[in-house]
C-alpha cells in the first residue's frame, strides 16, 4: 500500500509547504538522526523508542517521496539523506537551540542518544571562538550517550564512541588527531546547564582541568529572549 499522500494546508507559502513534507509527529527527529550518517530501520526505531512501528514506516515512505531521504544500497534496511534532506540541518540545529532555551524538566523516561547528543553539540558550537583555540578532542558522556567531539579551528566532527557505536566510517572529515583531549561526564539533568555557561558539577576523567574552560567557551547556547517566561508544555 503506498504511503500517504502529507495533508495540503491550503498555503502556497514556504513554511507551509515545507511542513506538508516534514511537518508530520516525529519527522524531524527522524532527519535529525540521519544527519549522523545512514542508519537502518532497526537503528532508527532503536533511537526513537516510542515511536509505533507502522508510524515509522509511514514516516519513511513520506519522507522517501518528498526526497528527504533515501534507501542506501550498500547497507540492507539503510536510510540516508539526499542532499536535499541535508538542506535541513541548519533547521534542525535553530530548533535544537531553540529547544534547550526553553528548560524544563527532563522526565526520568526520557532517552538521551549519541546522536541526539551530536546534534546538541553542533548546535551549541562556537566557531569562531574555537577558531582561536588550539585543535582539541573532547569525549563527552552523558547518560548512556558517548561521542568523540574533535575540533579543529572552525571545523567540528562528532561520532558515536558507546558500547553500542554503529559500524560505520570513522570520521567525516579529514582531521588529525589533537595533541589535547579532555574526557567528561555530566548529569543528563545538568548538560542544559553546562552549555548555557551555568555552574553545574562536570566529572573531569582525563585531560587537564583548564580544557573544562576551552570546552566552555566552544560549545556554549546563547539565551532566547523571552525563553524564560514561556509557559510550560501540558503532558498529555
Amino acid at each position: 500500500m503506498a504511503a500517504r499522500s502529507p495533508r495540503g494546508f491550503g498555503q502556497s507559502g514556504g513554511v507551509a509547504r515545507a511542513l506538508e513534507r516534514v511537518g508530520e509527529r516525529w519527522a524531524l527527529l527522524i532527519v535529525r538522526d540521519l544527519l549522523a550518517g545512514a542508519r537502518r530501520y532497526s537503528d532508527l526505531k532503536a533511537g526513537l523508542p516510542r515511536i509505533p512501528t507502522n508510524i515509522l514506516s509511514d514516516r519513511l515512505k513520506e519522507l522517501q517521496e518528498a526526497g528527504v531521504i533515501r534507501r542506501v544500497p550498500t547497507v540492507r534496511g539503510g536510510y540516508e539523506l539526499t542532499p536535499l534532506g541535508r538542506e535541513l540541518e541548519p533547521v534542525v540545529l535553530a530548533l535544537e537551540r531553540w529547544g534547550w532555551a526553553l528548560g524544563g524538566e527532563t522526565v526520568e523516561s526520557d532517552v538521551l542518544t549519541a546522536d541526539a547528543l551530536a546534534v546538541t553539540l553542533h548546535a551549541a558550537f562556537r566557531d569562531r571562538n574555537a577558531e582561536a583555540l588550539p585543535a582539541t578532542e573532547y569525549l563527552v558522556h552523558v547518560a548512556e550517550a558517548s561521542v568523540s567531539a574533535v575540533v579543529d579551528g572552525r571545523v567540528l566532527d562528532v561520532m558515536d564512541v558507546g558500547a553500542a557505536a554503529l559500524p560505520q566510517p570513522q570520521r567525516r572529515l579529514e582531521i588529525v588527531a589533537p595533541a589535547d583531549m579532555l574526557e567528561l561526564r555530566v548529569d543528563r539533568d545538568d548538560l542544559g546547564g553546562l552549555l548555557s555557561g551555568g555552574m553545574v558539577a562536570v566529572q573531569v576523567l582525563a585531560g587537564r582541568d583548564e580544557l573544562l574552560t576551552r570546552f566552555r567557551r566552544t560549545f556554549r547556547f546563547d539565551p532566547v529572549p523571552g525563553a524564560d517566561s514561556a509557559p510550560e508544555a501540558s503532558v498529555a
